[in-house]
């Protein structure tokens, strides 16, 4: 089954780790220079060039020209399906951290009654 094209959505985009952490840079809502970013992120510029490239055509940044530079900014409005998306499926996560609490909390009293439980002698343990 062949590969859906990177730039037919938001999901298929981001879905690239590199360009995560591109929107991660631009997320201070700054126009930001290609050598910037690449300065930043420690990338070649063709590939951080073809990343912008990317996420420009699926609209989560925008592009202006300032003299030489082009300037890229996020737009943040773009990520809101992938937001949207993902919180659907928050009470799972939510639930499983209560879940561990729970756990946790009755394992230190099961600890805690343990430690306090006294032996045929009477007298209380140390531990």
């Amino acid at each position: 089954m062949p590969r859906t094209a990177t730039t037919s959505d938001v999901f298929n985009a981001i879905a690239e780790p590199r360009r995560r952490e591109i929107i991660d840079v631009l997320i201070d809502g700054q126009e930001w220079a290609v050598g910037d970013v690449v300065a930043r992120l420690q990338l070649a510029q063709p590939a951080v060039s073809k990343h912008l490239g990317v996420l420009r055509k699926v609209g989560v940044v925008t592009v202006v020209k300032r003299g030489q530079h082009r300037m890229y900014r996020l737009d943040g409005e773009k990520l809101k399906a992938v937001h949207d998306w993902v919180k659907t499926y928050e009470r799972f996560w939510t639930h499983q951290i209560d879940r561990i609490k729970e756990r946790a909390e009755q394992k230190a009293m099961e600890r805690i009654a343990r430690e306090n439980e006294s032996p045929k002698d009477g007298s209380k343990t140390n531990r």
